[in-house]
C-alpha cells in the first residue's frame, strides 16, 4: 500500500529509537529504527500491560514512493495507531 500523507507526517514526527507514548487510550513502548541510508524504516510497538502489538516496515522507493508494509495485520490498524500516537515528553 502507498502510505497516506497524514500517516507519513505522523510517522516522521516520531523520535528515532525507543520511547513510550499513548495511542487510543493505551500506553505503549515503541521502537522506530532506520536502515539502508534512510530508505527502510521499521516501527514496533508493544502495549504496556496489555496484548496489543503493532509492527510495520516503510520503504521509500524512487519508483513507487513510500510503501507501507504492515507485519501480519491490516494496514488500517497501523495507520490508525501511528496517527494517534503521542510520545511522552
Amino acid at each position: 500500500m502507498i502510505a497516506p500523507t497524514g500517516f507519513l507526517n505522523a510517522f516522521f514526527a516520531l523520535p528515532e529509537g525507543t520511547f513510550t507514548g499513548y495511542a487510543n487510550g493505551r500506553r505503549y513502548v515503541v521502537s522506530r529504527s532506520v536502515y539502508g541510508a534512510g530508505r527502510s524504516l521499521k516501527l514496533v510497538a508493544h502495549q504496556l500491560g496489555g496484548p496489543d502489538y503493532i509492527s510495520m516496515n516503510l520503504y521509500l522507493t524512487r519508483q513507487s514512493g513510500a510503501l507501507l508494509r504492515p507485519c501480519e495485520m491490516p494496514a488500517d490498524k497501523v495507520v490508525s495507531f501511528v496517527t494517534a500516537l503521542i510520545p511522552d515528553t
